[in-house]
């Protein structure tokens, strides 16, 4: 069985993306993937799909699908968009089907900056050097969603018993844990208790590259240092003191010094902030954010779990006929 959903309207940056390419910046290739990744990993459990499988991310743009072939439960997850289909809202994560005919259209919410749709299937997109995950910039991989675009969803399927409502996703208090260096060196004295001791704002200069910061620059010395590989949430100062956090589809190597790196159980969380938001710097050691990390996967995993269990399983148990027949016990 098959579905196809039609691309109506599509907000910049909405991509098809799987779980990313690990392993391949060595070779210069960012890994990419989602920017909200428990959001990601929540959508598909919630349907019983294989882990890391492709699917839709929405930006604040939105996006408007058209189901005109076959019938797909598809999974909501995320920020707190809003779900238009078949003449019914649905606000937060949200599993239920779509049906030849059936319009839905997602649109932002109250909070968070990004979601995740995923379908009970297989969505048919390109793949570029073994992954779906979709480069923004290049638009390399699953591909950019625009308007005509036809998605194929093969082995789609319809799973009633998965239809309702899911956990809620932590949402960031605007305090975000980094471990400090490891370029100081390069960095005026008093840089750091200024990156520590003020509050910044979101700027509406982002992407999936990288949020830039608002505020008090950072004092930067004399840019001398080489390229040299970054990860994914490292605060690199740029030399007019302007702060940026490296995101999904950072680049591989960079020449600007980073004076943190946001751990990654805050990523998410900033990920999901919109522009205009305050956030703090809270230093943590190495082996703290180790700890923070082992109790944050755990946390995940419950969730997940929650996620990944049928929500209607009474329902399906009272439709059910159960008995196969009468047996006498006295025989």
């Amino acid at each position: 069985m098959r579905a196809r959903l039609r691309v109506v309207e599509a907000g910049p940056l909405c991509t098809v993306q799987d779980a990313g390419r690990p392993g391949l910046m060595r070779f210069g290739v960012p890994q990419s993937g989602p920017m909200d990744r428990e959001a990601f990993a929540l959508a598909n459990a919630a349907l019983g799909n294989p882990e890391g499988a492709a699917c839709l991310e929405i930006s604040l743009g939105g996006l408007v699908l058209d189901c005109v072939e076959g019938s797909v439960s598809v999974a909501l997850a995320g920020g707190g968009f809003r779900a238009q289909a078949a003449g019914t809202l649905r606000e937060g994560g949200s599993v239920f089907a779509l049906r030849a005919g059936d319009r839905l259209a997602l649109r932002p919410g109250d909070w968070g900056s990004w979601t995740v749709l995923a379908v009970a299937g297989r969505i048919a997109a390109p793949v570029w050097l073994g992954s779906a995950a979709t480069h923004a910039i290049a638009g390399l991989g699953g591909g950019l969603l625009r308007p005509g675009l036809d998605l194929v969803v093969e082995d789609a399927a319809l799973r009633p018993e998965r239809h309702g409502s899911l956990p809620a996703l932590p949402r960031s208090s605007g305090l975000l844990r980094v471990t400090l260096g490891p370029q100081e060196r390069f960095f005026l004295p008093g840089a750091v208790e200024a990156l520590l001791g003020r509050s910044f704002r979101l700027s509406a200069a982002r992407d999936r590259m990288g949020q830039r910061l608002e505020g008090d620059p950072l004092p930067v010395a004399a840019l001398d240092m080489p390229s040299e590989p970054v990860l994914r949430g490292a605060v690199q100062v740029a030399g007019d003191g302007v702060a940026t956090v490296l995101m999904a589809d950072h680049q591989t190597t960079g020449g600007y010094p980073k004076i943190a790196t946001v751990i990654g159980p805050d990523l998410d969380a900033l990920a999901q902030m919109r522009a205009g938001e305050a956030v703090r710097f809270v230093a943590v050691t190495p082996a703290e954010a180790v700890g923070i990390a082992r109790a944050a996967h755990e946390a995940r995993m419950t969730r997940l779990a929650a996620a990944a269990a049928p929500r209607n399983l009474s329902r399906l148990l009272a439709e059910a006929n159960l008995i196969g027949g009468v047996v006498d016990a006295r025989r």
